[in-house]
């Protein structure tokens, strides 16, 4: 055991090194769904290269305490893969960044806690910056986790009093930091770790619904420079690459979901976007009017159409309707029907949320196009089936200058000849704005749940003799 120990312990930078370049290679096969489950598993490689390099290198290991995390860990991640349904997998994904934001906070913890252990000038930089955005990335990831969970407790919160509140929490975290820095005064530190956790909360309190993909990104990238900085903590330089790579991919991302909705990240962050109050427009009161038919004249227009395009939103993902969808998409395939699926950057409630639901009913991949490659085509369709997207649709975003959304890069369903829609009411979108889309005379409304609505169409189309 001692010869394996000095083996790894002499050779552990090039362990890291090809770590390393594994999790590089997880993030380029990440990048599409052809390649995603080799990414998965260079990224599963990279980790157990990680983690039993490290173990080897640690001084004095607790085993038993470590080894029984471990399983513990390995048992409650392998459950909630198994039962956890897609509809939650935002929550879900929130709520597991929390726990890289708590992991930072504790090491931050016990490292400042270590009084055998001298904290010098960088160190304590390193533990201020590692502890409150790991602070930080905890309490912002559980108020995510409620919100996107629906959670009673979980409540966007208004007002003129919330952007000086935020500021003085800020500028609190900082100064307690900074007496920390200077006099290595563990209650301020404390005070420092007790304010950055309120004031994630309050950070993330006040964005809108209609923001969560983007606040998912983000915290993202925020747990990866949570590790990172601790990395620098411990003096890990596997964990400072695999977090600069999170941070920096999340932050990419991120970027990415705010041009999609030509918006920038501070005004997604502080703007405010997606509450109620943003649903005014140009409204007038006056009453609207429109159309609504039935899943069986859905079913008959799609299967006498050549040229159908599907736009996947949330309501897919609650009525859990991707197996049916696909069922739907195969059936108009056998009639020559030229189908494909059409995916806007930000729908849904986390990053490449329709992508994620597409792929678990293995709808091909060459058949889901992204916003930039199917919007020119959109002309040129016999009709547009949208299944509980709002958003993502609206024509206000190209034609309302009052509009909240003014700007926002759409999936431009309005120019196809015939568009059905498929909601449980005419309720507005998450980000609380009505759709002109709605009321227009090529427009059907279909009401109920997606999988019965589908379902429905797909029994119409077998049962009209096609």
């Amino acid at each position: 055991m001692s010869d394996l120990t000095q083996f790894i312990a002499t050779n552990a930078d090039w362990f890291y090194l090809v770590g390393a370049i594994l999790f590089v290679l997880t993030l380029r096969g990440l990048s599409s769904p052809k390649t995603a489950i080799r990414g998965n598993r260079f990224g599963m490689a990279a980790m157990a290269i990680a983690v039993i390099t490290t173990f080897f290198l640690a001084e004095g290991p607790v085993l038993w305490l470590i080894i029984g995390a471990m399983i513990l860990g390995a048992i409650v991640g392998m459950w909630k893969a198994k039962t956890v349904a897609m509809t939650q997998m935002p929550e879900t994904v929130a709520l597991m960044h929390s726990f890289v934001g708590l992991a930072a906070v504790a090491i931050a913890l016990a490292t400042v806690l270590h009084t055998e252990q001298a904290h010098g000038a960088v160190a304590r930089v390193e533990l201020f910056i590692g502890c409150f955005i790991g602070a930080i990335t905890f309490s912002a990831s559980v108020f995510a986790f409620g919100k996107l969970a629906a959670k009673s407790w979980a409540k966007t919160i208004t007002g003129g009093w919330v952007k000086p509140v935020q500021a003085l929490l800020f500028i609190a975290m900082i100064g307690f930091g900074g007496v920390y820095f200077v006099t290595d005064s563990l209650p301020a530190f404390y005070a420092m770790t007790v304010i950055a956790v309120i004031f994630g909360w309050m950070w993330i309190a006040p964005i809108g619904g209609g923001d969560m993909p983007v606040v998912v990104s983000l915290l993202n990238s925020f747990s990866g420079w949570a590790a990172a900085g601790i990395g620098f903590t411990l003096g890990n330089s596997m964990l400072i690459i695999a977090g600069s790579l999170v941070g920096s991919s999340g932050a990419i991302l991120s970027y990415i979901m705010c041009k999609a909705m030509n918006r920038s990240l501070l005004n997604v962050l502080f703007g405010g976007m997606g509450t109620s109050a943003a649903a005014a427009g140009d409204d007038d009161g006056a009453p609207k009017t429109y159309k609504s038919g039935s899943a069986e004249d859905a079913g008959f227009l799609m299967s006498n159409a050549s040229n159908v395009v599907i736009v996947p939103g949330y309501g897919m993902a609650q009525g859990r309707a991707q197996n049916a969808v696909k069922e739907l998409y195969e059936l108009l395939k056998d009639e020559g029907v030229n189908v494909r699926f059409a995916i806007h950057p930000v729908a849904g409630r986390m990053p490449g949320h329709m992508n994620v639901l597409l792929a678990e009913a293995d709808v091909p991949y060459d058949d889901i196009l992204e916003m930039d490659e199917i919007n020119s085509d959109f002309a040129s369709t016999d009709v547009v089936l949208v299944i509980g997207a709002n958003d993502v649709v609206n024509p206000s975003a190209k034609d309302d200058p009052t509009s909240p959304i003014f700007g926002m890069p759409i999936l431009e369903a309005n120019k196809a000849q015939t568009v059905m829609v498929i909601k449980r009411s005419m309720s507005t979108g998450y980000a609380g704005l009505d759709n002109s889309l709605f009321y227009m005379d090529k427009t059907m409304m279909i009401f109920g749940d997606a999988k019965k609505m589908v379902e429905e169409m797909v029994r119409s189309i077998n049962g009209g003799g096609h």
